[in-house]
C-alpha cells in the first residue's frame, strides 16, 4: 500500500499536501551559530515548531562543512545537537532531532574520507553538494571513493546546479548511473531559486530520480515557501511516486 494515498489535507485554501507523511526532513540548518543556518537559538525553536505543525516527527539536522567557511567538526555538531535538543524539550517540541552534515566537495572533504568517519543519516547516508558556480572535476572518482569507504552518496538539491541544466540531462542521468541518491529542495518547486530551477525540478520528478525530499530550511523565510509549496501539483506527484524513502529514516 502506497503510505501517500491519503496525500491532502483539507483547509480553507482547498487541499494541502500533507508533509507528515513524509515523516522526516533530512535537510536542515537548525543547530544556531555555526553556520548561514539560525543565528539564535530563538530562531531554531520557532523553525522546529513550525516543522512539527506540518506534521513531520523527525528532523536530520545537516550544518555546513567547508573548509573554506564553515569548519565544522562531528564533535562542534554533536555538541550543538546536544544544546538543541535540550532547548526543544524545555519548549516542549516532541520532534525527533538528529543530526548529520551538509559536506562540501572540496579537497578536504576527499582526504577526510580516507583519515575519518563522516557523520551520516539513516543507512550510511552522506549528503554533500557541490559548488554552485562551476561543474566539479573529479567527481567520478569522487562518488568512487565515498561508495568504496562504505557510504551512499546523496547529492543535495541537484536543480540548484546551473551547469547541469541541459535538455537531455545527461550529466544527472550519469551520476543516477552511478548510484548516486538525489534530494530536492522542496522550496525549488515554488520557483524561489529560479524559474529555471524549478523546471529542472519538475523534469528530474518526471524522470523518478529523486529519493529524498528537504527543505534545506535555514530561516523562517523558508517556513513561509513550504506553506505555499503544499499547493505544488508536482510536489504531489513526487509524493506519489513511490520513490521516496525519507519514511524509512
Amino acid at each position: 500500500m502506497n503510505i501517500f494515498s491519503n496525500i491532502f489535507k483539507k483547509s480553507n485554501t482547498g487541499n494541502l499536501a500533507d508533509l507528515g507523511l513524509l515523516n522526516c526532513d533530512l535537510h536542515s540548518h537548525f543547530i544556531p551559530g555555526i553556520d548561514d543556518g539560525a543565528k539564535k537559538m530563538e530562531d531554531s525553536i520557532q523553525m522546529l515548531k513550525a516543522i512539527e505543525d506540518f506534521g513531520y516527527k523527525k528532523v536530520i539536522t545537516t550544518p555546513h562543512v567547508m573548509s573554506d567557511f564553515f569548519r565544522n567538526t562531528p564533535a562542534i555538531i554533536n555538541g550543538g545537537l546536544d544544546q538543541l535538543r535540550t532547548a526543544a524539550k524545555a519548549e516542549g517540541i516532541q520532534l525527533e532531532i538528529a543530526a548529520a552534515a551538509e559536506y562540501y566537495y572540496d579537497f578536504e572533504l576527499e582526504n577526510k574520507i580516507n583519515n575519518e568517519r563522516l557523520l551520516t543519516f539513516g543507512l550510511d547516508y552522506l549528503l554533500f553538494e557541490v559548488s554552485y558556480m562551476n561543474a566539479p572535476d573529479n567527481l567520478d572518482s569522487f562518488i568512487f571513493q565515498l561508495q568504496t569507504s562504505g557510504y551512499k552518496p546523496v547529492l543535495a538539491h541537484p536543480e540548484r546546479y546551473p551547469f547541469w541544466f541541459t535538455k537531455k540531462l545527461e550529466h544527472y542521468e550519469k551520476l543516477k548511473d552511478r548510484g548516486v541518491l538525489f534530494q530536492l529542495n522542496i522550496n525549488a518547486l515554488t520557483g524561489h531559486y529560479s524559474p529555471a530551477t524549478k523546471k529542472i525540478a519538475e523534469l528530474m520528478i518526471d524522470k523518478g530520480w529523486y529519493e529524498f525530499i528537504g527543505s534545506d530550511c535555514h530561516h523562517l523565510g523558508h517556513i513561509e515557501l513550504m506553506k505555499n509549496v503544499r499547493t505544488e501539483k508536482y510536489l504531489t506527484k513526487l509524493m506519489n511516486s513511490g520513490k521516496l524513502l525519507n519514511h524509512t529514516l
